[in-house]
């Protein structure tokens, strides 16, 4: 994998660049779409390609460890194969969904085990379990298996979890260094800042993250509760550790104002269920603002989903007839809704892109912030 910085926005940290892969090239900063069990909810592949211009995807190690698990994997040539997506794919570690089961789950040194949410059985993950199952997935971009904690949190936890996350990082590098891909191309390996919202724990963190010396580099365990101005200071703060010349991955992140705020500190990569889970309750990202098409307002509105929108629903569907099938619970609705709001963001990480590209970032952000913010 090749990393190349192309240019970086003279009033903020803002940067364009180049992530090459063995599946494809990724033009950043970008937005992945995720698809938590080889499907990106309610889209099809095609759609997600032709449509939603989808650079990159993410795929989801604990769920699809559990189903179809890693044996079908390997048998139908990875990921990839299975779900017939020829463009780059980045797999996490399950790490955040372990974190999530915490009544079903036993943190130790060793890893952490749990109970299947499915039909209760017992797992463990482990570090080297981690790197093996994303193996089996086949990832180009795997994530190393760490602890995110709550907010909020109290130093000492912070700091526990933090040191045990570094432990199990070497651990997976361990791991990773000695194992190869099983399907003939190039995986690559990131680690994960952790340590909370204590500034001083977070230097550590990403110091020791930065000394692995590894092609890439990501941001946990934000956005998970704390104010949005707490998640900015801390991400200004650790891109100014993290390698300038590697990409930065903020994990889970997040609104369009979110993404557009990360871009500015210095951020590459982002990640969010939003754009699909909202779009399935109705909620509509829009460059003029938030729609939530549940509204009687659209009940008669026959106009566009939105004139200058990117994908063909956009102007094939009326608001109107979105709201009807919203209303009615009919699954074209979803559909329709998700490839909108994808397409949406991966235009609004486009014209970020431009936007440094030709100089004119730092005057766009506030009216583009603006815009994206306001209640339609």
């Amino acid at each position: 994998m090749k990393f190349t910085l192309l240019h970086s926005d003279s009033q903020s940290k803002a940067r364009a660049g180049l992530l090459e892969t063995a599946h494809g090239t990724i033009e950043t900063p970008i937005f992945m779409p995720v698809g938590t069990a080889g499907t990106v909810k309610a889209v099809h592949q095609r759609e997600l390609k032709n449509d939603i211009q989808a650079q990159i995807i993410l795929g989801n190690t604990y769920h699809l460890y559990l189903r179809p698990g890693t044996s079908v994997l390997e048998k139908a040539g990875g990921l990839h194969k299975f779900m017939n997506w020829d463009g780059p794919i980045l797999t996490d570690s399950g790490g955040f969904q372990v974190f999530s089961l915490s009544g079903i789950r036993k943190i130790k040194e060793e890893g952490v085990q749990f109970s299947s949410h499915i039909d209760g059985s017992k797992h463990l993950f482990t570090p080297e379990r981690a790197m093996d199952i994303q193996r089996s997935i086949g990832g180009d971009i795997i994530m190393a298996f760490d602890e995110c904690t709550p907010y909020p949190c109290e130093y000492s936890l912070a700091k526990k979890s933090m040191e045990l996350t570094h432990r199990w990082l070497t651990r997976c590098c361990d791991h990773f260094d000695k194992t190869d891909s099983l399907y003939g191309y190039e995986q690559n390996l990131f680690p994960i800042v952790q340590g909370s919202t204590y500034k001083d724990l977070r230097k550590q963190s990403a110091e020791f993250i930065a000394s692995k010396e590894r092609v890439g580099n990501a941001i946990g365990g934000l956005s998970v509760g704390e104010p949005a101005e707490m998640m900015y200071e801390i991400t200004d703060q650790i891109t100014d550790i993290l390698p300038k010349d590697k990409p930065r991955y903020l994990m889970g992140v997040g609104t369009p104002a979110n993404i557009i705020e990360g871009i500015a500190l210095g951020v590459d990569m982002f990640d969010c269920v939003m754009p699909t889970r909202n779009a399935r309750n109705g909620m509509l990202f829009t460059k003029q603002g938030i729609i939530n098409i549940r509204n009687e307002k659209w009940k008669d509105d026959f106009s566009p989903i939105e004139a200058d929108g990117e994908t063909y629903v956009d102007t094939f569907y009326s608001k109107a007839y979105l709201r009807h099938l919203n209303s009615n619970n009919e699954m074209l609705g979803a559909q329709i809704a998700s490839i909108h709001n994808l397409g949406f963001y991966l235009w609004l990480v486009k014209e970020a892109r431009r936007r440094i590209i030709d100089g004119s970032f730092a005057a766009w952000k506030p009216v583009i912030l603006e815009n994206v913010s306001r209640r339609l």
